[in-house]
Formats: C-alpha cells, sequence, structure tokens
C-alpha cells in the first residue's frame, strides 16, 4: 500500500513512518508549519525522512494557524504542566487542526497516486481532541469518499487510533523507532521539560511499555507526582 505519512516529527508519528515502511511502501512525510508555539519538531520529521529516504514536504499553513486562535499551541499562552488527561490540556486544541491537515494530505495524495494516507492519534487522545477520535477518522473516511469520487481511491489508515501510547512505544521499538531522534514537549526549549502534558504522557509510556526511556529531560521524574493516582488507560 503506498502510503503518505503525515509526521509532526512527535515520538507517534515518526514511530507510524517506521511502521509504515516495513510494512507497506512509505512515498513520503508530510509536516505542517500552522505557526505552532515552535518548530523544533519539524526538524525531526525532516530527519526521519532523511533516514527512511523518501521526499518531506512541510506545507506552510500559517496563515489559516493564526486565525486559530485560543490555544497555548497558537497563541502566546502558558503550557499547562501535569498529566495529559487533565481538563487543563484543554488549552492544547487547535480547532480543527486535524481536519485541516488530513484535507491538504489527501489531496496531496490523490495528486501522487498513494493509496493511503496514514496519521498517528491515538486512544489517548480521545479525551481532549474530537479530531482524533475513531468517529473523526470513519467520518473523514466517508467524506474523502465523495471528494474524490471517480478521481481516486484513498484510505485513511489511523493504526493507533484504538492503542494506548505505550502499544505504541513498544510497536515503535520493533520496528527500531530512534525514539531519541523524536521531539514531543510542547515548550520547545534545549531539552524536554519532563512537566508539560506531552512530556508526561511520553516518559508513562515508556514506563508502561516496560521499555527504557532515552528522552533527556530537564525535570525527569516529574510524571510520578503527576501520574499518581491516575490509572492510564491501556488499550
Amino acid at each position: 500500500m503506498k502510503t503518505l505519512v503525515v509526521c509532526s516529527g512527535g515520538l507517534d508519528s515518526v514511530s507510524l513512518a517506521h511502521k509504515v515502511a516495513a510494512e507497506h511502501t512509505l512515498i513520503g512525510l508530510i509536516s505542517f508549519n500552522y505557526g505552532q508555539r515552535h518548530s523544533k519538531e519539524l526538524d525531526y520529521a525532516a530527519k526521519a525522512a532523511e533516514r527512511l529516504g523518501v521526499p518531506h514536504d512541510i506545507i506552510d499553513i500559517t496563515a489559516i494557524g493564526q486565525h486559530l486562535t485560543g490555544s497555548a499551541l497558537t497563541d502566546d499562552l502558558d503550557v499547562p504542566d501535569g498529566h495529559y488527561a487533565e481538563e487543563t490540556m484543554k488549552i492544547t486544541v487547535v480547532p480543527n487542526r486535524n481536519a485541516i491537515m488530513l484535507t491538504i494530505a489527501f489531496g496531496l495524495a490523490a495528486a501522487r497516486q498513494a493509496e493511503a494516507v496514514a496519521v498517528a492519534v491515538h486512544g489517548g487522545d480521545h479525551f481532549i481532541y474530537p479530531d482524533c477520535r475513531p468517529a473523526f477518522i470513519d467520518s473523514f473516511q466517508t467524506m474523502q469518499n465523495h471528494a474524490l469520487d471517480g478521481y481516486a481511491s484513498v484510505q485513511l489508515f489511523a493504526p493507533f487510533v484504538h492503542v494506548s501510547k505505550a502499544e505504541i512505544v513498544r510497536q515503535g521499538a520493533a520496528c527500531d523507532t530512534p525514539f531519541a531522534q523524536t521531539w514531543s514537549c510542547y515548550k520547545g526549549g534545549l531539552k524536554h521539560c519532563g512537566r508539560c502534558g506531552t512530556c508526561v504522557e511520553r516518559r508513562e509510556a515508556f514506563h508502561l511499555a516496560g521499555i527504557e526511556d532515552p528522552t533527556d529531560y530537564d525535570d525527569p521524574d516529574f510524571w510520578k507526582a503527576a501520574t499518581s493516582g491516575f490509572k492510564a488507560e491501556e488499550v
């Protein structure tokens, strides 16, 4: 299956790129600059494409992103610390982000005669992000079937949509994903902060997966207090 992977440069999407390269035919990575808080992660997406020997396109949608206000990922708002599933993490929602990006990705896939677009949404995203839920994935596929009817047939490949981040770590390890060459932290410092929701989730995922975390954190032990009393959902 000739597949174009939407890759942010994070742990999930880079693991997905390696999984697709191992199991299907990876034809390229596509990333988006939407005016996010920092673009450090895009450097890691570029490294993944180089490592896997495929083209990498960075689509500039900053003109759109500047209107998607109210998120700590696009505005000058503090990124909250703590577990990813806490109510405070809703401030990291960028409205309709996945719908916008996937629409563009499907257009590119159709133009390049790809058979699938792969996206790394996973079970841990469902609590906060409506455009990461299975119902969205199914509905988006239906919409694209109509949008490309008679021109192309492109599948939305979301193999992690029903699994936990710990399972992504396991599958990524099985595909030799170099986890140290991925970036998750929302704060974009010299090292992962270890305190923001995505750092806590990342650190916890390695722990639950039973795989050593190679990430260098400013606060490597904060995740223990942040996850205390919270039972991670293993799906």
